[in-house]
């Protein structure tokens, strides 16, 4: 099968000038590359990498794979995430992971948290300021947590993120204003351990984009599978990161990554866990995998609260946090590859071809 990888390398971003520092953190290394193009090859497919950027669309209408592998991220836009997933819609070529719609909608974290609060799944109470004077509802209370609204990779995260009082909330809504020129959003900081639940897999059909009812009903996740929950270990990680998962541990810190995976946990943890991971997934329409990130709140007998969810989770061989939960569960980096492929053939129905059997293609 002729497989094409869409992926936006860091070493090729168009130099602008006004671009924060850490713009560009969320896009993927050479390393990503290879490792994805050769777990592919090792499954008897023939790869080839495309840049996602303004040459996509010539590319894919002259080689016309028979599927994508699709990580891109995207270079501008407040959804940029979906961009490639609409070209890929557009030219009727099938491709992995989730679609436009739920693309756009987590890359937006205020969004995201409205849509769970919606089907009242537990989320921090949060605000979205877009001015810098504007009033703190009085309902929210210090600490608060405040990052940029639609940026990823742990961007505008760190140390000052946490504020106590009005003075460091308006300092700190100014620096990110000024860097990332969007919405800031502020929600109530849950104090205590960070959680990742990595899932793979498709919600078996015939499918409402809802909750059941019964909130027990094994179908909510039936066709998911669980990856071991993993937990960041910050007591390894210096005092200044304030025992958050900062940007700069994302990065500058990647190959030093501190966890414990499977997270110390008990058997009724990991089963809420699971529940809120399918009820997200679910809700949000995600499909083929994807990564939900918890705080278990200490000051309320380690209650699971939602922060986001991402669909778009990386794939870097050594330290990004599903492939660390699949090696967990014994699962290789090729097996976790090649899976994430068969789920989007299977669930397209992709023929070897370059034809999908649901579809006609142009």
């Amino acid at each position: 099968m002729h497989i094409a990888l869409l992926a936006n390398l860091r070493e090729n971003v168009p130099i602008l000038p006004g671009i924060s520092a850490d713009h560009w953190d969320d896009l993927d290394s050479g390393e990503t590359i290879e490792a994805i193009t050769a777990a592919l090859e090792n499954g008897g497919h023939h790869v080839t990498f495309m840049e996602a950027d303004a040459s996509l669309y010539d590319r894919l209408r002259q080689q016309r794979p028979d599927i994508c592998f699709n990580i891109a991220e995207g270079h501008f836009g407040d959804s940029r995430e979906a961009q490639v997933p609409a070209l890929l819609e557009m030219l009727r070529l099938p491709y992995t992971g989730s679609g436009v719609l739920t693309m756009a909608l987590t890359l937006d974290k205020p969004m995201t948290k409205r849509v769970l609060s919606h089907h009242n799944l537990p989320t921090p109470p949060f605000q979205v300021f877009e001015r810098l004077h504007e009033a703190l509802d009085p309902e929210l209370h210090f600490p608060l947590f405040l990052k940029p609204s639609r940026e990823g990779t742990g961007m505008g995260i760190s140390a000052e993120s946490i504020v106590n009082n009005e003075g460091q909330l308006r300092k700190q809504l100014d620096r990110l204003f000024d860097r990332y020129d969007q919405p800031v959003l502020a929600e109530r900081f849950i104090e205590g351990r960070e959680i990742t639940v990595g899932v793979l897999g498709n919600l078996t059909s015939p499918v409402a984009w809802r909750l059941p009812e019964n909130e027990a009903a094994a179908r909510i996740s039936r066709g998911l599978h669980f990856f071991a929950p993993l937990e960041i270990d910050m007591s390894r990680y210096p005092a200044e990161e304030a025992g958050i998962y900062t940007g700069n541990i994302k990065t500058t810190l990647a190959h030093d990554f501190h966890y414990l995976c499977p997270a110390p946990l008990r058997v009724d943890q990991i089963e809420e866990l699971n529940w809120l991971t399918a009820a997200t997934f679910r809700i949000t329409g995600c499909l083929d995998v994807a990564r939900v990130d918890f705080r278990l709140d200490a000051n309320d007998n380690d209650k699971p609260y939602i922060l986001e969810i991402n669909p778009l989770p990386g794939l870097n061989p050594e330290y990004s946090d599903l492939v660390v939960e699949a090696r967990a569960d014994g699962w290789r980096y090729e097996k976790l590859v090649n899976s994430i492929l068969h789920e989007a053939i299977e669930r397209q129905d992709v023929l070897a071809d370059g034809m999908i059997s649901t579809l006609v293609t142009v």
